[in-house]
């Protein structure tokens, strides 16, 4: 079982608009609390992300906080914000290296 400083606690995130990037999600999130890795998975075809993402933080507080927020608008649309209930194994996702 892995210790409990490696837990990373994530949220599922639907609607994202094509034009925001993995840096805007982060930065977006941090506010929240530390991001420790941010996943979207692209469409090999278009070259566009496919509108939803994972947000892993370091800490539950983190992403307590983030759950709590009444309603989130990146650029103008409003995206959702779920809890993560399954563990995400794709392949084909433009992931960050995790932070140490």
């Amino acid at each position: 079982m892995a210790s409990s400083s490696k837990k990373v606690y994530e949220v599922f995130v639907s609607k994202v608009p094509w034009t925001v990037a993995m840096k805007e999600m982060r930065e977006y999130f941090g506010q929240f609390g530390h991001v420790k890795k941010c996943q979207i998975p692209f469409d090999k075809k278009t070259g566009f992300h496919r509108g939803f993402c994972w947000v892993g933080f370091t800490s539950e507080e983190a992403l307590t906080n983030s759950l709590q927020k009444d309603s989130h608008v990146l650029e103008g649309a409003r995206i959702q914000v779920q809890l993560n209930r399954r563990v995400f194994a794709g392949t084909r996702t433009n992931k960050e290296p995790e932070d140490e």
